[in-house]
């Protein structure tokens, strides 16, 4: 089935017809602070394993992930082993101790292909795989034979037959061999469109795309961007396409009917020179709804914040009221609950608020197509 346009001419519910809300985020790139931060967090929480506690980190969208029928995280890096060594730029290599963590705040499945799935070759591809098999994360864009290269993720979401597509462009640091191109999936809109013909013979009715695209740190989607957005969302049926690589938040946008999030930022990263726009990002939430002639869409979003302590030299105190630990926010939350918060740490929550809703609207999304901030009493 192809998406239904949200208030087109006879985009009716069905009587009686089913319904599933998807919440979809950025990037989770593990850079070495928040390894150290999973650190400090076990020594304190006596949680985790060998050592690392990732729950701390995530707790805060919780809530959010937790509520969606359907989760979808990005998963850009491989993992090592529980204990290490663990890398990061350019050649990632982070505990697999994360996994756990976003299968506990309610992931149910995870993209895999992006520039850095092969950073340390099909060996690391099969262990990450392995290790999403373990704690019963889902996961498609990558693969451990050709075989698997070939299978589809599909998932029972009350009722519906949801499929999960994953592409990326390919690394030129570290490319694949050719004996090995199987390992990930490529962006290329043929093979798109294969992968979502399989999908819809194996009985899929929803197929939702993660892409791996765009320049990195840019607000606005490139030309490529665009013009593969056109095709796909023109020439394929896919219902939903959520974009990542950018590390900062571009505009969700309806094109042809269907909904495309260029970007949703980072979930969770900690970059050596944080930018600002790199610590913010979007939780996609999309409500499906049956019609007589396919999904009637919505489309919300929940801004999140990384909380980054302030650099401070050795014996000295870092400022009062300011953030102790790295964690993830849900901005709203914090906002409509400030408690004893500074006003510095409201005013940069605000920011966050704010600069976000104005880069996802930046493509005409608010003019009659309905894009709006979650409410989770809704």
């Amino acid at each position: 089935m192809a998406a239904c346009t949200s208030g087109s001419p006879g985009a009716q519910v069905k009587p009686g017809g089913r319904s599933f809300t998807v919440a979809a985020a950025g990037d989770v790139l593990i850079h070495p602070e928040l390894v150290e931060q999973a650190a400090k967090d076990a020594e304190k929480t006596g949680e985790g394993q060998a050592g690392l506690d990732f729950g701390p980190l995530m707790a805060g969208v919780k809530p959010v992930i937790s509520k969606a029928d359907l989760a979808i995280c990005h998963m850009e890096t491989p993992v090592g082993t529980p204990k290490g060594p663990f890398e990061g730029y350019p050649e990632f290599l982070v505990p697999p101790q994360i996994l756990t963590t976003l299968k506990d705040v309610g992931y149910d499945t995870c993209s895999t292909a992006s520039n850095h799935t092969y950073d340390h070759g099909l060996k690391a591809v099969k262990r990450t795989l392995d290790a999403m098999d373990k704690v019963g994360l889902g996961h498609t864009g990558s693969a451990r034979t050709p075989q698997e290269a070939e299978q589809i993720n599909i998932r029972d979401v009350n009722g519906v037959k949801v499929a999960h597509l994953s592409f990326s462009w390919e690394s030129f640091l570290n490319p694949t061999p050719e004996k090995e191109r199987w390992a990930f999936n490529r962006m290329s809109t043929d093979e798109i469109k294969k992968a979502e013909a399989r999908a819809r013979k194996k009985g899929a009715e929803v197929v939702i795309l993660s892409v791996h695209w765009g320049l990195e740190h840019y607000n606005e989607p490139s030309l490529p961007q665009l013009e593969l957005a056109e095709r796909l969302t023109k020439e394929t049926g896919i219902d939903l396409v959520i974009g990542h690589h950018s590390h900062v938040v571009q505009p969700i946008q309806k094109l042809n009917g269907k909904w495309v999030a260029y970007s949703l930022g980072n979930q969770v990263a900690r970059h050596s020179s944080p930018t600002g726009l790199t610590e913010e990002g979007a939780i996609g939430w999309f409500e499906f709804r049956e019609t007589a002639d396919g999904w009637d869409v919505d489309a919300r979003y929940r801004t999140t914040l990384v909380d980054i302590p302030p650099e401070v030299e050795a014996g000295d105190k870092a400022p009062e009221g300011a953030v102790e630990e790295h964690r993830v926010v849900d901005v709203q939350q914090v906002l409509d609950s400030p408690g004893d918060l500074s006003d510095d740490r409201l005013a940069r929550y605000r920011l966050a608020d704010d600069r976000t809703r104005g880069f996802l609207h930046n493509r005409g999304a608010p003019r009659g197509d309905g894009l709006e901030q979650l409410s989770l009493g809704k």
